[in-house]
């Protein structure tokens, strides 16, 4: 890379939070966005995981830090953002990636599940975008990303409970982008559809688990065709707000 085109990298460079890193899609745009120069700081709960991806991403030349956060808990998130800006200066972009999907049919009444979803899911993007947007309204820019799914768009047997919170969080993403009329903060809702992950591990019900295990074999995205699409919105100049993509399987029905 040529002088001119590293200054021009590091003028560029954007400080990401990313929620739910430690795998999937969040570790895939921690290493994506991390390579593309940005500078990440990373949260979940499997810290061990976070150091692991933090000393790859520092090895390779980029710079992260990493915190234990559950996105359940609103001074852990409030923490994260403020340690972003302790050790970076500022936060421009906030990426609400945390989340769980444990699918099973209504009438087994997983109720402890529904509830953990609607924490995780719903509650965990609301924390996040009470931690930042203070920080974003003070540096007059910043953008919010929030990944839902192609579950926000339509339902399907078992997911009810999981595309309700899904459905939630492309609502609270509209809204906000219609609050925000200044051309200030920018927001962006990203819906995959069947990725690479380890969401569908976490299902109780065996037969459930087996069929969406089944579907995932015959069509899914890599993570990191999510994680390129977010630093496409990411990378866009602040007069551009792409506030919605859809990325599905090209083989997939759903």
């Amino acid at each position: 890379m040529s002088t001119q085109a590293q200054q021009t990298h590091q003028t560029n460079s954007k400080v990401i939070v990313i929620t739910g890193a430690s795998s999937g899609i969040g570790e895939a745009t921690a290493r994506v966005l991390a390579q593309a120069g940005h500078k990440v700081v990373l949260g979940a709960r499997r810290t061990e995981r976070l150091e692991t991806l933090t000393q790859t991403i520092r090895e390779a030349g980029g710079q992260a830090i990493y915190q234990s956060v559950d996105v359940t808990k609103r001074d852990q998130v409030q923490d994260l953002v403020n340690s972003a800006r302790e050790h970076f200066g500022r936060v421009d972009v906030l990426i609400n990636n945390a989340g769980i999907m444990p699918l099973a049919n209504i009438e087994l009444d997983k109720v402890e599940e529904w509830d953990r979803m609607i924490d995780v899911n719903i509650k965990g993007v609301l924390y996040g975008i009470s931690a930042v947007l203070p920080v974003m309204r003070e540096q007059k820019q910043g953008q919010i990303i929030n990944i839902s799914s192609i579950g926000a768009y339509a339902v399907s047997p078992s997911a009810a409970v999981y595309c309700a919170t899904k459905y939630a969080v492309r609502a609270i993403s509209d809204g906000l982008r219609q609050e925000m009329t200044d051309g200030e903060i920018r927001v962006t809702n990203i819906a995959p559809g069947i990725t690479e992950s380890e969401l569908a591990d976490i299902i109780s019900d065996d037969e459930t688990r087996e069929l969406w295990q089944d579907i995932r074999s015959r069509a899914y995205l890599p993570a990191e065709a999510i994680a390129k699409a977010m630093l496409y919105a990411i990378e866009q100049p602040q007069n551009v707000d792409v506030n919605e993509i859809v990325v599905r399987p090209t083989a997939s029905a759903f």
